[in-house]
């Protein structure tokens, strides 16, 4: 039996550090069923045939690629965080193609996540602190993957305290505080591979889907239903 012809992506924001990961993993992985098709900077033109946009880049880069495949009706998935809610709003809505958007798109981090909710519930009465530490080029504090824990936990996103350290790649402290105990929950990124590899299996994956509008919650059911079979 052939193998499948590989998956044609076009990398929006190839020149960042994720876009680069990416490029460089696809290469590595063969087993993903992905090839890269294009790369592309923001303003640049694209006439090479894809069959998915990737897209780490800046708001503006997200909204871009994302009218580069509404026009050419191709999966879109970003991960770039700090995006309008107006562009939110329509990637929520787009029903002619599949979209995908998550703040992180680690499944680690996404089970945290919900680690974190099930603790919040089981540490009621508690004080509850939220941290994050990211590298000195981050423009967006808190981030986004701070902000979605906080939303989880019912948690101020102003209260999120937050620093800026070298090339820390990504750390996320949930603590519970009593005047007589402390619990303290944390993800810890060690290198930027996290996130690049688990953007390409989603990748990989969308391009399987129907229609509509995808989170990592679907993604997070995609994979568990897959390991029970």
């Amino acid at each position: 039996m052939k193998n499948p012809v590989a998956k044609k992506v076009l990398i929006n924001g190839a020149n960042g550090k994720m876009g680069q990961a990416m490029i460089r993993l696809i290469e590595q992985c063969p087993e993903l069923g992905l090839t890269v098709a294009a790369t592309r900077t923001a303003g640049q033109d694209i006439t090479a045939d894809f069959d998915i946009i990737i897209d780490f880049s800046t708001p503006q880069g997200a909204e871009e690629a994302f009218a580069l495949a509404k026009h050419y009706q191709k999966p879109f998935l970003t991960g770039t965080t700090n995006l309008p809610e107006s562009f939110l709003t329509q990637l929520k809505q787009e029903k002619n193609f599949p979209v995908f958007f998550a703040p992180n798109v680690s499944l680690s981090v996404y089970f945290f996540t919900q680690l974190a909710q099930q603790a919040a519930a089981m540490y009621e009465g508690y004080t509850l602190r939220l941290h994050e530490i990211h590298h000195i080029h981050k423009k967006d504090a808190p981030s986004g993957t701070a902000k979605k824990i906080a939303a989880a936990l019912n948690f101020p996103a102003g209260q999120v305290t937050y620093e800026r350290i070298g090339e820390t790649v990504g750390t996320h402290e949930v603590k519970f505080s009593s005047p007589f105990d402390e619990i303290s929950l944390t993800h810890k990124a060690l290198n930027r591979d996290l996130f690049a590899k688990s953007a390409l299996e989603i990748a990989a994956w969308l391009v399987t889907c129907d229609k509509g509008f995808y989170t990592m919650k679907d993604y997070a059911k995609f994979k568990l239903e897959e390991r029970k079979k």
